[in-house]
């Protein structure tokens, strides 16, 4: 199943792919399903319960949509970084040998097609391609052979970083929450369209049309089995939490002379059977404070 969550007339709505359309309702519809994460929070079957009332929705125009985040409000977005050796390598970084956690918020996500924004105060706006893996159970110490179980589905995230507020301090939180560079979607996939852990599939970024990041997810340090059984056995991995699994190599930073976005720009990710992620890259014109 393929999901993407959108807004129209000033209601969120959800629509699944059936073959080469998209069928979807808003809220406001009888016969709603629900938000993808309300729907993922009910577990059983309520995802594909919807999916079957979404098929007999009028087809949907997703361009004549805005749409949004495949989960705009999860309780945690946990992100793992130098997980690709030879983006460890180009970041100057000894490979560890456990993950390196951070957190973004809610306050940083956009859509597809919206704009990723490069603040005022930094040139050094980078990319960073990544797969997002979805909890659909809760999770709790959790083995890692059983832990490709509590994933429900996957999309893509860009990890856009402002580098020279990143390393302002020894925690990456600075960098990594900016108001419009999380980018996440265009869609949520079911895991049981994908293989485990969607290992084999290929990562793609391109800036501009020219391809900046190009690796497999097989070449994570740490697979996405390892990362939810690691992550359970300090917290409570719910449903509806996201975790972003980390960027290859090739990113603007390890590049010499420094390869940073800058309004005008168009950065894409593409991961195989997932799709792409699509933004245009706006400079900040100025901050309105109420």
């Amino acid at each position: 199943m393929r999901f993407t969550s959108f807004e129209k007339n000033g209601l969120a709505g959800l629509a699944i792919q059936v073959g080469n359309e998209w069928r979807g309702m808003t809220a406001a519809q009888p016969g709603f399903p629900g938000l993808l994460q309300t729907l993922i929070e009910a577990g059983g079957t309520a995802l594909a319960d919807a999916s079957k009332a979404l098929a007999q929705a009028p087809a949907l125009d997703l361009a004549a949509t805005t749409l949004l985040p495949p989960l705009s409000n999860p309780e945690k977005i946990v992100c793992i970084g130098l997980n690709y050796r030879d983006h460890s390598a180009e970041s100057g970084f000894e490979q560890p040998d456990y993950p390196t956690i951070f957190g973004r918020f809610n306050s940083s996500l956009i859509a597809d097609g919206a704009p990723i924004i490069r603040p005022s105060v930094s040139e050094q706006l980078d990319y960073e391609g990544e797969l997002v893996a979805v909890i659909g159970r809760t999770a709790r110490d959790v083995p890692e052979a059983r832990a490709l179980e509590y994933v429900v589905g996957y999309s893509i995230f860009n990890d856009a970083s402002i580098r020279d507020y990143q390393f302002k301090s020894p925690q990456w939180t600075p960098g990594k929450n900016f108001d419009g560079t999380g980018a996440f979607g265009p869609v949520f996939v079911t895991a049981d369209e994908l293989p485990l852990g969607c290992e084999g599939l290929r990562l793609q970024t391109r800036l501009n049309g020219q391809v900046v990041q190009d690796a497999s997810i097989s070449d994570m340090v740490f697979s996405v089995g390892k990362l939810v059984s690691i992550l359970s056995s300090f917290l409570t991995l719910k449903p509806g939490d996201v975790i972003v699994t980390g960027t290859p190599s090739g990113v603007g930073m390890g590049r010499k002379p420094p390869l940073f976005m800058r309004g005008g720009d168009v950065v894409e990710v593409e991961i195989e059977q997932i799709g792409v992620l699509s933004n245009p890259v706006r400079d900040e014109v100025g901050v309105v404070v109420v």
